[in-house]
This record gives C-alpha cells, sequence and structure tokens, in this order.
C-alpha cells in the first residue's frame, strides 16, 4: 500500500453491502473468478447496477477483469488485499508486535 490514500480508496470501495458482497464472492472463487453475468445473478442484483460496482471496485485495484470470448470474468487481487492487510497492521500497530499479535493468530488461523 503506497500510502493513506490509496488506503481510504481501497476501503471506501468496500464500504458499501454489494460491493462488499461481490468482492468476498470473487474472493471466495479465487482464482478462477466469476463472469459478470454470474457476479449479478448470484447477488440478484441487475446487470447495469452491477456493471457500476465492478467498475468501482476496478478502479480501486481491488479486482480485475478479463475478457473470455463474449463475457468478461472478474477476479479478485488477493495482492492488493494482502497490501491493504498488511499497511493496516503495519501502520496501526507501529511495530508494537504485542498490538498485532491476536489479529495475526486470527489470519494463521485461517490457514488450517
Amino acid at each position: 500500500m503506497e500510502d493513506d490514500a490509496v488506503a481510504i480508496a481501497t476501503l471506501s470501495a468496500l464500504a458499501q453491502p454489494t460491493r462488499l458482497a461481490v468482492f468476498r464472492l470473487l474472493v471466495r472463487n479465487a482464482p478462477d473468478g466469476l463472469p459478470a453475468g454470474e457476479v449479478a445473478a448470484a447477488l440478484t442484483v441487475p446487470a447495469n447496477t452491477m456493471s457500476v460496482h465492478l467498475g468501482v471496485l476496478s478502479r480501486a485495484g481491488l479486482i480485475r477483469s478479463t475478457r473470455h470470448s463474449r463475457s468478461i470474468v472478474y477476479t479478485a487481487d488477493l495482492e492488493r488485499l494482502g497490501r491493504l492487510v498488511a499497511f493496516l497492521l503495519t501502520d496501526c500497530c507501529q511495530g508494537r508486535a504485542e498490538i498485532c499479535q491476536p489479529l495475526m493468530a486470527e489470519l494463521v488461523a485461517c490457514e488450517a
């Protein structure tokens, strides 16, 4: 994460229920992703509304799109997510491992 402005832009893209649901869905379907129509259908959101949400997430760098024939497949950018989490932990804990330790333990538990 480059700076506070990037973190704010990234977090603000997720600060809307439908966009957060889209991102969660794409993370669960990583690394293959989903076509835009499947994302819209899974979340019962009209295609034109979904297009706006996908655009916001894309501009924030949280998702990527790839054209496959006539459809566009969206994937979560897990590297960007990792940089955001690392930025928050590093910035907020300010090098004090005892503050971050409980958070890190939760992240490690995700691996199991």
